[in-house]
């Protein structure tokens, strides 16, 4: 035991250690050692992919042709992005708010030839927002001037006391001669978005102009788009970007890169580690990197970087791709809502269906079989990604295909008639996909039910929260079989030895998930202390959970001593702790966590699954017909797993701010197979229940 714990110790520095290694695609990467050129930022909030044709937007759409292309993923703090919140956060580098309504940008006042943003000190004062003027600080302190055309690029453009130095409301204004004087330009195209605005906010529907209306709107921006770019010096190097949304639905918008050598390749960031998604701080980063103006500590952005040249005849295609992964995102979220409605539904269905069948000692075959393909149901949302959709047809399709796989897998081998061998499969499964996801750069938790979406904003890479709750209950329960099969030493060894593995996974470079160790390492402790036979008090139950802050500390603070271009939000955490930014953090998280506790889908989950689970414990003939006791007489250390689970869920709830989501799931998942394993140990021995013998005849047929 002690030598397998050493070898464990070094296998997690070694992970920990290189962790960078999986940092992201490869690309072309700016530096700030290279030579200072120019740059144009054309912002157009609203803007899609779809929205580029070649006849209703010939400027964009050659400006597109001749660049690197991607999908930006546009969230600040809210669900959508207004214009005001867009510009801010270009301004400041981090994900900013106004922190009031959400509409336009304020009109700058002419003050000689520049402008100042009126009532500017709202920004700092009231709405919290530090760091506004980041992007303007940062010019002027690096002797940059630069030119702001249009309410949102002088916002962008402001220093620290809201003032612009070169200012004008239309490209009309300003000559191939003024832009050869300062090497910094930005343009606020609004003919796009004003039309969306209802008493200078953004509209509580999802598209509120026709698309005829939509495409005037275009046409305009399109020609205030082209006029700029007519009187831009040579080889100025020129941005666009879709920056905020139009209405009450996020949407991923346009991300487009011209410079030297970028045509015909994908845009992405070490950010998101997509090799076609950014996010709206990398539009800060890569402006000062462009520029060759150091980028602050602050600015939580990174260069976007140049992908792998496209294949031949690939371009306009690309452009398809682009809005084809905004229209599956959305397809992913129109149904987000039902899915978990109808999975709530499912679960406290069947308990009440369990309780009421279980008690009559009915049908019990049946209720093992529900058992097993309700808790089959959940990683069905991953492997679906394996498939190729687009539609509501082909997605519920897909996942309709996987979970009857699985759920015959399990019922249907020869291990069905071992209690935990339907448990084994299932558990298996799932702790199998998600970490062979985290192994392969987490294609599978991308725009799945059960993972995240780009539009969403919250993350892009990695293991999510409830990804990690079935990771950490996928894999106790799986150890847990292997501690029942070799118990002792060997069963042990894995529990600690797998378990730890799977959290070196979700909390290192690949996982970046904070929370998740935090839980993870009193799920596998006090796993590991019951089947020892040892006692957990409350006191060692702390100790584990300031172990996993260590743990998972020691993980960002490795995480942040690498080039900032290549941290993740780990890293980033331990910068704002040295900023004093971690308590606005903090504070929302656990706003959000708090949040959860009053979800319809997630609360009835939490309640008919431990409500089911302590009635059973506690008056096991009258619940379950002995379901349950006969499921932890039969395997020990399936009770030593279940409990580690239940630690594990309720930390992870009380740590990440998807909160009640994290317990539901690890619920979801491992309650059912008790059920399905008690009912297996019951068929086995149905003398422990009289009476029932005869009801169990038919479950290991």
């Amino acid at each position: 035991m002690r030598r397998a714990l050493i070898v464990l110790a070094v296998l997690v520095g070694q992970m920990m250690l290189g962790q960078g290694l999986l940092a992201g695609p490869a690309g072309a990467d700016r530096g700030i050692d290279q030579a200072p050129g120019r740059v144009a930022l054309i912002g157009v909030p609203g803007l899609h992919w779809n929205d580029l044709t070649p006849s209703d937007t010939p400027n964009l759409w050659e400006l597109a042709e001749a660049s690197a292309v991607g999908s930006l993923s546009v969230r600040t703090v809210g669900n959508v992005t207004c214009p005001y919140d867009g510009w801010l956060t270009v301004s400041a580098g981090t994900r900013s708010a106004v922190g009031y309504g959400c509409g336009a940008p304020p009109r700058p006042e002419a003050a000689g030839t520049g402008a100042v943003i009126p009532d500017y000190r709202y920004l700092v004062d009231v709405a919290g927002q530090r760091n506004a003027g980041t992007l303007g600080e940062s010019l002027k302190a690096a002797g940059r001037c630069s030119i702001a055309i249009g309410p949102g690029a002088a916002l962008a453009l402001a220093d620290r006391q809201g003032a612009v130095a070169g200012y004008h409301a239309s490209p009309l204004q300003v000559t191939t001669a003024d832009l050869e004087k300062c090497p910094m330009v930005a343009m606020d195209v609004d003919d796009l978005v004003l039309p969306y605005l209802t008493g200078d906010r953004l509209p509580k529907v999802p598209d509120q102009l026709a698309p005829a209306e939509r495409r005037d709107a275009l046409r305009l921006a399109d020609a205030k788009a082209g006029a700029l770019l007519s009187v831009l010096p040579a080889g100025t190097t020129v941005l666009l970007a879709g920056l905020s949304d139009h209405g009450s639905v996020p949407h991923l918008r346009v991300a487009a890169l011209r410079e030297p050598g970028a045509e015909g390749r994908l845009l992405g960031a070490a950010s998101t580690r997509r090799e076609d998604i950014s996010i709206l701080p990398d539009v800060t980063s890569t402006v000062l990197t462009e520029l060759g103006v150091p980028v602050p500590s602050t600015v939580v952005g990174v260069p976007m970087r140049v992908g792998e040249p496209l294949r031949v005849g690939e371009q306009g295609a690309t452009f398809e791709r682009l809005a084809r992964a905004d229209a599956t995102a959305q397809t992913m979220r129109s149904a987000k809502g039902p899915y978990f409605t109808a999975l709530a539904v499912l679960q406290v269905g069947f308990y009440v269906a369990a309780f009421l069948l279980l008690r009559r000692r009915k049908t019990l075959s049946w209720v093992r079989g529900a058992a097993v393909a309700l808790a089959a149901l959940p990683v069905t949302s991953f492997l679906v990604n394996l498939l190729p959709w687009s539609t509501h047809l082909e997605l519920f399709g897909g996942m309709l295909a996987w979970w009857a796989a699985i759920t015959t897998l399990a019922l249907a081998g020869p291990w069905r008639r071992r209690p935990l061998g339907p448990l084994a499969v299932v558990a298996g499964v799932t702790a199998l996909t998600l970490a062979g996801d985290l192994l392969t750069g987490t294609t599978l938790q991308l725009n799945s039910f059960m993972g995240y979406s780009a539009e969403q904003g919250a993350r892009y890479f990695g293991l999510g929260n409830i990804p990690f709750a079935l990771l950490a209950t996928g894999t106790l329960l799986v150890t847990t079989v292997i501690a029942h099969r070799w118990p002792g030493k060997v069963g042990l060894a894995a529990i600690v030895g797998l378990g730890t593995f799977a959290m070196v996974l979700g909390g290192s470079g690949m996982g970046s998930d904070f929370g998740g160790v935090i839980a993870f390492v009193p799920g596998i402790a006090v796993t590991a202390l019951i089947l020892s036979g040892k006692r957990v008090s409350l006191l060692k139950l702390g100790a584990f959970c300031v172990a996993g802050g260590v743990i998972v500390m020691g993980f960002a603070w490795l995480n942040y001593l690498r080039p900032p271009a290549e941290q993740t939000h780990l890293g980033r955490f331990v910068g704002q702790v040295l900023t004093g930014e971690a308590f606005d953090v903090i504070w929302r998280k656990l706003q959000a966590m708090l949040g959860t506790l009053l979800n319809p889908n997630l609360m009835p989950i939490v309640i008919a699954a431990v409500a089911f689970l302590v009635y059973a414990i506690l008056r096991p003939e009258q619940a379950s017909a002995g379901v349950v006791p006969a499921a932890f007489e039969h395997s020990p250390a399936l009770r030593a797993g279940l409990i580690g689970t239940l630690v594990s869920g309720v930390v992870g709830m009380l740590v990440n701010d998807s909160g009640a989501a994290v317990l539901s799931m690890a619920l979801a998942l491992a309650v059912p197979l008790l059920l399905a394993t008690g009912i297996g140990a019951m068929a086995r021995a149905p003398e422990s229940v009289p009476g029932v013998g005869e009801k169990l005849a038919g479950v290991t047929k």
